[in-house]
């Protein structure tokens, strides 16, 4: 590092990494797209795996298909010779003892002269047994007296463009250097007794084995400390956000008589859905705003604990919003609640972008003085001007698809209202307390009486002639039938296998197997049956009409990608065809099941996969085994992770770079212990400011979103 240097900013970590040795702007500006700014940030991008390199083999000890080190003597200069435009073939031969070995590099002709004949290397790389002579393509290789990158385990990082393995490792070595030269930089925010009581190892010592592990043990030592700190600061932020919205004063609500409402309904409220509006209502009215999560599997009435909950706000003289995700959902959350909410002499409307200008300005209108109750829309709820006299309730559904600055600017429009968020999308207990820590949980795990469970079957392609006579059998009694086609890998095809109905384009997406798959059934499967086609590359409008199209029954059949996973509720449709079902989390499955048995009639879900080996049945198997969404869920949680719940989806907490909510169960449960702890002894955290400033740190980007001054 350069000489002149703040000591007051190196102890936060925050020097610039082109002040770094060996770091200069151009290097600076490549690792800058990776979000590397300062040296804490580079020591804080962690590997996203390793590579254990301790091992050499022998050449006539090599296996197929293994990626391992061998030491071997250069016998011949590196040929050169040139295939076609844009493609070099630079080979060589090298040797050890035991055998030969040809070494291959595509277009890196300017490392010829890295090799000279007669000197010894360590070549590690995947070996391959082709044409009866062992060889490597593209391996990685260093002289055998100047080993950097072999004879250890090594670290494999996220890149950017401009930035390579061996530039990061050198860049964080030096970090680390830096460290362990001035070792007061690195502050341990950890105190002591919480190492103790949790056997963490120092702050330093986790750093320096997460990158470079001496062995397994320290990685694993490194890791469980690093993952801990993660989890212990985000349960600080959590209890932070809980804390700073029960300082708030939200209406008070003081009639909580419902009797009224339920003797509106056709049915009987289940218990768990009496259960649901009874802790809500006792939320809204301790005079604390309302945040809570109705979390309940498809079909089990959540939409019903939600008007329970509209009627408590109305009558008591406030207004109550609904946001859905889409105009499809908005519309038939409308249709099935402005009947409901007549009865109750509760003004409701609808408000989508498709909402003409005349009837929206009345709308408005009827708003601003209080004349409407209740409103209903997408994101148009929140991307006009709304006023509204006295917003006492807001209600997301299916919330997961939603920012959180989307569902905050609805809550904005009043003072401090209570809120309400609904997922279909069953959560194991562990990831819900970590995802939704500010939030209080209600379950609906009870599904309303009358509805019949849905018979699942897992089976290969051998069946399909079979599923397709039982679809046309149902589609002539007047049923209806979705087919899921998943999107195809960027590459066109399958990582493991062609699907029957693709050809081995490279170009193909989404939009190109959906339109072959819908063809080839027109053509070749159900050439008198109506089918139509809904893929995500379509506009939202001509998505909505092609649904609504096929709930209003003017197709038989309509194919899809997992743009249905949330839609339309269509009780007519009876079956689901899931192809490739092997390429989808099991939380997706048991969503995309949910699309059938809305109504009367027996349903069926159809799990098509030929990739069986043992994971992939027992995956399937889970599901044919249950349709308890939360019991799918735990499965889900442990065979995949927590990604495949939300995906790319913005749930609006801070992302967890080393902790795994799926593996680190244990972990965060003593981890909130420990915040806990802290906080009870320390509740402003005054005598640890650094952890109050870390956390902050952490949930910078979202303080705005939740209320945060």
């Amino acid at each position: 590092m350069k000489e002149s240097r703040d000591a007051s900013e190196l102890n936060h970590l925050k020097v610039k990494v082109e002040r770094l040795r060996g770091i200069g702007p151009k290097r600076a500006r490549a690792l800058s797209k990776l979000g590397i700014e300062t040296l804490g940030d580079l020591l804080s991008w962690f590997p996203r795996r390793y590579e254990d390199r301790r091992e050499t083999r022998r050449v006539a000890d090599l296996i197929p298909g293994e990626s391992v080190c061998v030491i071997a003597r250069i016998d011949s200069v590196p040929s050169v010779t040139h295939i076609r435009k844009g493609l070099d073939l630079m080979k060589m031969r090298v040797s050890d003892e035991t055998g030969v070995m040809e070494i291959k590099f595509f277009n890196q002709t300017w490392r010829k002269a890295d090799f000279d004949s007669g000197g010894i290397f360590v070549f590690y790389g995947r070996a391959e047994w082709f044409h009866g002579r062992w060889g490597m393509s593209n391996p990685e290789t260093e002289r055998e007296t100047q080993r950097e990158i072999t004879g250890r385990i090594i670290p494999v990082y996220p890149l950017a463009s401009g930035v390579s393995q061996l530039i990061l490792r050198r860049c964080i070595r030096e970090g680390l250097n830096i460290l362990n030269a001035r070792p007061e930089m690195l502050r341990d925010i950890l105190p002591d007794e919480i190492k103790k009581r949790y056997d963490l190892c120092g702050a330093g010592y986790a750093y320096q084995n997460i990158h470079f592990p001496e062995d397994e043990q320290a990685l694993l030592s490194a890791r469980r400390r690093l993952a801990f700190e993660e989890l212990f600061l985000f349960s600080i932020g959590l209890r932070g956000m809980r804390k700073r919205r029960e300082s708030g004063s939200a209406p008070l609500f003081k009639i909580n008589d419902l009797s009224p409402f339920s003797r509106q309904l056709p049915f009987e409220l289940t218990n768990a859905q009496k259960r649901c509006i009874e802790e809500a209502a006792a939320d809204m009215s301790s005079g604390i705003p309302m945040n809570r999560l109705c979390q309940g599997d498809v079909g089990a009435g959540k939409t019903m604990v939600a008007a329970g909950c509209v009627y408590l706000c109305v009558k008591n003289h406030h207004q109550a919003a609904m946001m859905a995700p889409t105009e499809i959902l908005a519309r038939q959350h409308y249709e099935n609640l402005n009947p409901l909410m007549e009865s109750l002499d509760i003004s409701c409307a609808l408000l989508t972008g498709s909402t003409a200008a005349k009837e929206r300005r009345e709308l408005l209108k009827r708003l601003k003085t209080g004349e409407l109750d209740f409103l209903i829309g997408t994101h148009a709820l929140i991307a006009g001007n709304l006023e509204w006299n006295d917003l006492g309730l807001v209600i997301t559904d299916e919330q997961h698809r939603f920012g959180v600055a989307q569902r905050a600017s609805l809550a904005a429009y009043g003072r401090n209202p209570n809120t309400l968020v609904m997922s279909a999308t069953p959560i194991p207990r562990t990831l819900a307390l970590a995802l939704y820590g500010d939030l209080d949980i209600s379950i609906l795990d009870e599904s309303p009486p009358g509805r019949k469970k849905i018979e699942t079957y897992a089976v290969t392609g051998a069946y399909r002639e079979r599923i397709y006579k039982f679809i046309k059998k149902l589609v002539l009694q007047g049923r209806q039938a979705y087919m899921i086609c998943p999107m195809v890998s960027e590459n066109g095809h399958d990582d493991n296998h062609y699907n029957y109905y693709e050809s081995e384009s490279d170009e193909k997406g989404e939009q190109k197997a959906v339109e072959e798959y819908a063809e080839y059934l027109r053509a070749r499967v159900f050439p008198d049956l109506r089918i139509a086609r809904v893929h995500g590359k379509m506009k939202s409008k001509e998505k909505e009409n092609i649904m609504s199209a096929f709930a209003a029954g003017e197709s038989d059949i309509l194919v899809s990608t997992t743009v249905v996973e949330v839609g339309v509720d269509v009780p007519n449709a009876v079956i689901i065809v899931i192809e490739n079902a092997e390429r989808f989390g099991l939380s997706q499955l048991h969503q995309l099941r949910g699309r059938v048995g809305r109504g009367k009639e027996q349903s069926y879900c159809v799990l098509i996969s030929d990739y069986q080996n043992e994971e992939t049945k027992r995956r399937l198997k889970a599901m044919t085994r249950t349709t308890d969404g939360f019991e799918i869920a735990e499965e889900d949680l442990r065979l995949r992770g927590p990604g495949d719940f939300f995906g790319q989806r913005q749930h609006g907490l801070p992302a967890l770079k080393v902790a795994d909510l799926g593996m680190d169960a244990e972990l965060l449960e003593q981890a909130r212990s420990a915040a806990e702890i802290l906080s009870r002894d320390d509740p402003d955290l005054k005598n640890h400011p650094l952890i109050a400033e870390r956390a902050a740190e952490m949930f910078a980007p979202h303080q705005a979103e939740y209320g945060s001054k």
